[in-house]
């Protein structure tokens, strides 16, 4: 299986970035489209996007594009596909399916009938009438767009936010992939000093960290590809050993991470051991009001409360404009914040450099950007 073409799902308003990390990755011919980058690889280059992307949610080898607007349409095009390339005759595919402004609906009826499809070409491949089903386990996913099927394979199994350094987490924890991105939107580089003064379970700062020491996002983590027959086992730990060599742990870093609450920053010192960062950064507990620094040109990289109970809104607005002095005293520092406040400016006494629209889960934010001048 020389060529595959892959398929990296991004949340709404990081499309760019992932694409940013595929090219820096090496990849080129990328495709940038709502919710995805599709680009032309092979297995090295699926190992490697699993590993090493920071920002996407998940991995999926592109399987077939059609168009159908009837279900017998829909069955045909699923059973051209060349499953017997992907599946094992013993395996255990699942299929989801999601359908958006197309002729096609009904959910459980086109995952049944491409369910159908796909044993169908089995049985006329492998002349086997009966599958056990208690092999490899596989994620297919039909994805219906305007009447434009996509048919695909996961090859990642629990998304790629999911680190495996996460032991416990706040009781709004962000994404570690919305973390990472935070991180790549800023003007943070490794050589600079960064806080984090309302941390929670420390995702942003340890995102940071492993940035800085070059270690890959997947390294602590399982994936499903590595169950795939097609999958060769030895260039999985050969790749994988090269990541392990890539982390830079001589680096010196100026992480520091704050939160008022004693006991989530004794979890995300926990979460920052589990990532193997916890030398890299310093977290204390301390009121955002009370944050402050002798060193210059550092950034300021924080997800505060959003008040979204109507009776919180005033002392949340209360506490940006306590940042917003706050922050003032740091001298030669940037500021990102992501909050779903569209009065943040406002109360923060400043009007942001750049504005950015984000999504934390299904909650619209805006990323607001204060650059050093």
């Amino acid at each position: 299986m020389n060529k595959l073409t892959l398929i990296a799902t991004a949340p709404m308003g990081l499309e760019s970035i992932v694409s940013k990390e595929l090219k820096d990755l090496g990849f080129t011919n990328l495709e940038v489209e709502n919710g995805r980058v599709t680009y032309d690889t092979d297995i090295s280059g699926m190992i490697k996007s699993n590993l090493y992307l920071r920002c996407s949610d998940r991995v999926h080898i592109k399987l077939g594009d059609f168009v159908a607007t009837t279900f017998e349409e829909l069955f045909q095009g699923v059973k051209a596909l060349p499953w017997a390339d992907y599946l094992t005759v013993d395996g255990e595919f699942i299929v989801n399916a999601k359908s958006v402004k197309s002729t096609l609906f009904s959910l459980s009826d086109i995952q049944s009938i491409s369910k159908k499809a796909i044993i169908n070409k089995m049985k006329e491949t492998h002349n086997v009438e009966w599958f056990e089903e208690d092999g490899t386990r596989y994620s297919i996913l039909v994805s219906i767009l305007k009447d434009r099927v996509i048919v695909t394979l996961d090859t990642s199994g629990v998304p790629l936010h999911k680190r495996g350094y996460r032991a416990h987490g706040n009781e709004a924890p962000i994404k570690e992939t919305l973390a990472a991105a935070l991180v790549k939107l800023s003007d943070w580089n490794p050589s600079k000093p960064l806080i984090d003064p309302m941390c929670g379970s420390g995702t942003i700062a340890i995102e940071a960290a492993m940035m800085g020491l070059n270690i890959a996002p997947g390294l602590n983590r399982r994936f499903d590809f590595e169950d795939f027959h097609f999958v060769d086992k030895e260039l999985f730990k050969k790749i994988k050993k090269e990541a392990y060599e890539a982390i830079d742990y001589d680096k010196e870093l100026k992480i520091y991470a704050s939160d008022i609450d004693k006991k989530i920053i004794e979890v995300a010192k926990e979460n920052s051991e589990l990532a193997g960062v916890d030398d890299m950064i310093t977290f204390r507990s301390m009121d955002v009001r009370r944050v402050f620094s002798n060193e210059s040109n550092g950034v300021i990289i924080c997800n505060p409360p959003y008040g979204e109970r109507l009776q919180d809104e005033k002392a949340v607005l209360n506490l940006y404009r306590d940042m917003g002095n706050t922050f003032k005293g740091l001298h030669g520092w940037s500021y990102f914040i992501i909050t779903s406040s569209e009065k943040f400016e406002k109360s923060f006494g400043r009007k942001s450099d750049k504005n950015r629209k984000l999504y934390n889960g299904r909650i619209k934010c805006y990323y607001y950007q204060y650059f050093h001048k």
